[in-house]
């Protein structure tokens, strides 16, 4: 598994960040990032912190383990300004709260998003095709996820980014160490949402590149 969207103590998870790796590790994965949530609250709390803890990781842990950041629920006046604030802190995955169905989150998420370049929008719920065309064009890929409630709109979102061509990548969105996915797990839902093996594969590809392209090395299986 590689998983671009978890949690641990700095926001809603349950797990310290070396318990959230170690779990990670022995549920299979290969690589993760840390992508607590986030607003102008807490960004320059969380990323340094993240950063510093997930450094040596690899080495000490066998896994690609990243730093970033989930932002969550800001205005989308504020998008652009908060993605910007994150990468200068050194967030090397940038994940956006995406207007989910089980959540409140402002219309105009999406969108404010996108157009901030965000690595990943997770769970964009009901996204619109002149979205998912949008992100085609910057590059950002849509989360399906494993996360239940989240998971619901995974067809719609699938569907969307099949016809238009737009990046897909499957994540967990773990809080807690039941919410670690194994892959073969992972594959099932992405299958429940529509996805062919040969789409399946695509999306972790995607999920490889960007890690390659943020830490300059191939990812390996250890």
């Amino acid at each position: 598994m590689i998983d671009l969207h978890t949690h641990s103590i700095f926001s809603d998870g349950e797990l310290i960040p070396s318990e959230l790796v170690r779990r990670a590790v022995v549920a299979g994965y290969r690589a993760i990032a840390i992508t607590d949530h986030g607003d102008f609250s807490n960004i320059d709390l969380i990323v340094p912190r993240i950063l510093k803890v997930t450094q040596g990781m690899r080495e000490n842990f066998g896994i690609e383990v990243l730093a970033g950041i989930e932002v969550t629920y800001l205005p989308p006046s504020l998008m652009a300004e908060a993605v910007a604030e994150a990468r200068r802190l050194g967030a090397q995955v940038v994940v956006c709260h995406g207007e989910t169905l089980s959540e409140p989150v402002a219309p105009g998420t999406n969108y404010a998003a996108i157009l901030a370049g965000v690595d990943i929008l997770g769970h964009p719920g009901l996204i619109t095709a002149e979205e998912v065309r949008m992100a085609k064009e910057k590059g950002v890929l849509l989360e399906i996820t494993t996360r239940k409630g989240h998971s619901l709109a995974n067809g719609h979102v699938a569907k969307l980014a099949l016809e238009i061509g737009a990046g897909l990548v499957i994540n967990t969105d773990s809080h807690s160490p039941d919410d670690l996915t194994p892959w073969e797990k992972a594959e099932r839902i992405a299958r429940g949402a529509g996805l062919t093996s040969e789409q399946i594969a695509a999306a972790r590809a995607n999920a490889q590149r960007l890690i390659e392209r943020v830490t300059g090395r191939p990812l390996t299986d250890g």
